[in-house]
Order: structure tokens, then sequence, then C-alpha cells
């Protein structure tokens, strides 16, 4: 069954996690390997994650990655291994031809989500493609984007929660999002890590409160959240970007268990 037809038919969680960056063909190797294991057990759509290049960090000083040349490599090597499909995000048009022609899903990060033209060259590779919500916008915002994605020939959408702009350097999950965002027709993603990112709260970096990243993802799939999207790394304290706001790899498979069961427990009672 191709991804999509699991993605819209199953009544499967979607899982999408990796590491927020591609630091190395190691470390996604490790992570990919684990995850697999872990979300055969039971039987999720597990899509691998992880970026080529973070164009929007907070310091020019930050990793960034390995960039796309490299970055395609890795992804490809990953997906070709552990037959697996992977995701990863794009900031300009002219990049997704070329990510296109490896990965599965093509990305719309929060901040570029009303980028018309970089939403219209991901829709047209005709891969699945996954925009965020803007930190900016609100739930009811996102009809505006879909309908640019639709009116360029895009009907394989994933709609991302990931928190809103809360005051300086904090955000907060809106759960209304996620049956608002459903009422478009597409399916939702709650963005667990995301949103306990603290934006620019340790000075030249992002903060995080990782410890809460389960609560909202528990309440998330509560709300009718189709899937949930993680960045997780075997050490998180020594990860190259986003690690305050990480679950560690080892704490994925209790906390995917969690998950699981509250998820069907919501899709049964949706069903009656």
């Amino acid at each position: 069954m191709e991804l999509w037809d699991k993605i819209k038919k199953s009544k499967r969680l979607i899982f999408i996690a990796g590491p927020c960056v591609i630091e190395s063909d190691v470390l996604c190797y490790e992570v990919a390997d684990f995850l697999k294991k872990a979300t055969e057990r039971l039987n999720v759509v597990f899509i691998f994650k992880a970026s080529f290049d973070k164009a929007n960090r907070t310091s020019i000083k930050s990793f960034r990655g390995p960039g796309i040349e490299k970055g395609m490599e890795i992804l490809n090597g990953v997906k070709n291994k552990f037959k697996i499909p992977v995701l990863t995000d794009i900031h300009e048009p002219w990049q997704a031809d070329i990510v296109s022609k490896v990965v599965d899903v093509i990305q719309i990060p929060a901040f570029l989500c009303r980028q018309t033209n970089l939403i219209v060259s991901a829709v047209k590779t005709g891969k699945i493609v996954n925009i965020k919500k803007g930190q900016f916008l609100s739930p009811y915002d996102m009809k505006n984007v879909v309908a640019k994605a639709e009116e360029a020939g895009g009907r394989k959408l994933l709609l991302t929660e990931r928190g809103a702009s809360f005051g300086y350097n904090n955000l907060v999950a809106d759960m209304r999002s996620i049956p608002i965002m459903k009422s478009f027709n597409y399916p939702v993603i709650f963005d667990a890590t995301h949103s306990v990112q603290l934006p620019g709260g340790a000075g030249d970096k992002s903060g995080g409160q990782a410890e809460f990243a389960p609560v909202l993802a528990r309440s998330a799939i509560a709300a009718g959240a189709d899937g949930i999207f993680v960045e997780t790394h075997p050490e998180p304290s020594k990860a190259l970007s986003d690690g305050p706001n990480m679950i560690p790899l080892r704490e994925i498979p209790d906390f995917l268990k969690f998950v699981v069961k509250l998820h069907k427990l919501i899709k049964a009672h949706e069903g009656n």
C-alpha cells in the first residue's frame, strides 16, 4: 500500500520522528534503526524525519546541517537500508525538485507556511506535503494555506500544529487547533517537541521544556490528532539543534505505547 493510502485509509497512528538535524549518517542510522523496531511492534505509520539545513537558527554561528547534497545522500541511505519513508523540510522553491528525488514527504517549515512559491513548488512534485502552522497564525488561517496548495494541485497534504507565540520566548499549544484544522479534510499532526520549545529562550539559541512534550502529545491525541511529530536523540544534551525540547530516544517506546493506546481508544469512540 502506498504511503498516502496508509495515511488516509488506515486508522493507524502516524508517527513522524527523528533527529532535528542531520548530524551524521551514523546518528541517522542509529535513530532510524531504533525507531523502526519500536514502531513495527506497535503497528504505526512511521516516517523518519531529519533536516539537511536548519535555515532559521537563532544564531548565525549555530550548526545548520550538512547541506542539500550530503543530506540527500544520507536520507537516501536511511530510506534504502531500513525500507522506511523519509521526510525533510525545504526553505527555498528550487530545493523541492532535488529533495523529491529522495524523500516521500516534503515539509514546509512553520515560519514559511505563507510563502506561496514554496508551497506551490512542493506540491507540484507530487509528493505528500506536510505544512506546519506558523506560530503567528490562528488555526483558521490555515484554510488559506490549504487553498494555495489545492490551487497548485496539491491533494496529499498533512497539517501540523506546533504551538502559537505567547509573549516573549514562549509558545502555547491550543488544542482547539486540532478539530479546526481537521475540518479542512486533511490529516492533522501534532508536533509535541516544538510545541514545548522556548524560541530564543537561551540567549543565542532556543530553550525548551521537554518534560511537557508527552503531556501535550496525549492531549492532542485526545483532541483528535491523527499523528504525532517528535524530535529525538540518543543524548539530547549533546544534540546540535533543539536538544532542550527533544524526547530522549530510549524513552520513545514507552511514550509511543501510551499514545497508541489512546489513539485507538479515540478512533473507536469516533466510530460509534
